[in-house]
């Protein structure tokens, strides 16, 4: 079996700045995705809009244009296509990766990946290094309450269409929530945001804030505050207030509470996680765990702290880590 310098696991935007680095420096590697290309991005609302502008989205130099002062979804979509075809760079989409496991010590050590392909197939993989760029929003934080699991129960928003003159009810009290009720609201749904905290999240985007207070203060998506789910059923949700139940009418439900990375893969890994943020140990000049050659890029590193990783930051973290790699491994 064939032992590549580094398998980077994940197709997001740091995942392939990682690619693109290792091929700068002369590196043999192979990107597996368990998805499409940048799977997260393609699994926001379709006409979601980037807070950010293009530039602070790019990787590998190449730039991203748009008529628009900030980029769409399908703007990054193709952009992220153009870069990977541009560097023709070797990404295995819809290939899982399942066990990352280190074999051997010294330099002589080597990973063993297993993976999943999209037919079930099992495949192992070998390499001097793995550089872990998975991101989270594959993995939604659930609720677990009874229900959960329903046909009519999402964790994840992408249009407002189908839920024209239905009864939605929006889980969540940050920008992902505040976007979709208002989205759904303007579009003929009949919305109800519940959300846990006595009031929005303090990271809502500030033009959204005052128009998610204004639409609540005048009725127009009801709202219950300092409330949780306890159940979702067939037609309701139950919510619970101050130690009381009630039922709220629901056709859909949209459970935007929020994503992170999975710590049982990264502990499966040999990675140790701080037991409170959930944040991998990590050397923050090179980005190498406590396991050595093994690294972590872009969500991998944020632990529960979601907010403070984005792709305007993330896309960086590849370039050092192919650096590291190529002071240590040598090119082919």
């Amino acid at each position: 079996m064939s032992v590549r310098d580094v398998l980077i696991v994940g197709a997001g935007p740091s995942g392939l700045a990682a690619a693109i680095a290792c091929r700068h420096h002369g590196l043999d590697y192979v990107v597996l995705e368990q998805g499409a290309l940048v799977d997260a991005i393609a699994r926001f609302p379709l006409n979601m809009v980037f807070f950010t502008t293009p530039e602070l989205l790019e990787i590998g130099g190449v730039p991203l244009t748009t008529p628009y002062e900030k980029p769409t979804r399908a703007e990054a979509l193709r952009y992220y296509r153009k870069v990977t075809d541009t560097f023709q760079l070797q990404v295995s989409l819809f290939e899982q990766v399942t066990a990352v496991e280190r074999e051997g010590d010294g330099e002589a050590a080597v990973f063993v990946v297993t993976t999943r392909t999209r037919l079930g197939a099992a495949r192992v993989r070998q390499a001097r290094a793995v550089v872990l760029a998975m991101g989270y929003y594959d993995r939604p934080n659930r609720l677990g309450v009874p229900g959960e699991d329903l046909p009519h129960v999402s964790h994840y928003y992408s249009e407002p269409h189908p839920y024209y003159r239905r009864r939605v009810v929006v889980v969540g009290g940050k920008n992902s929530a505040c976007e979709a009720a208002l989205d759904l609201h303007r579009n003929g749904a009949h919305v109800t945001l519940v959300h846990r905290g006595e009031t929005l999240g303090d990271s809502v985007k500030y033009w959204v804030r005052p128009d998610m207070e204004n639409r609540i203060k005048e009725g127009s998506v009801a709202a219950h505050f300092a409330t949780t789910i306890a159940a979702i059923t067939d037609t309701h949700v139950v919510v619970e207030t101050a130690g009381a139940r009630h039922e709220i009418a629901a056709d859909a439900v949209l459970l935007l509470t929020g994503y992170r990375a999975d710590p049982a893969f990264l502990r499966g890994a040999g990675v140790e996680l701080d037991p409170d943020t959930l944040i991998p140990r990590h050397d923050p000049a090179t980005f190498e765990t406590n396991v050595p050659n093994l690294f972590v890029a872009g969500g991998q590193l944020a632990g529960v702290r979601t907010g403070s990783i984005f792709i305007e930051n993330g896309r960086f973290h590849g370039e050092q880590v192919a650096k590291t790699l190529a002071e240590r491994l040598g090119p082919r």
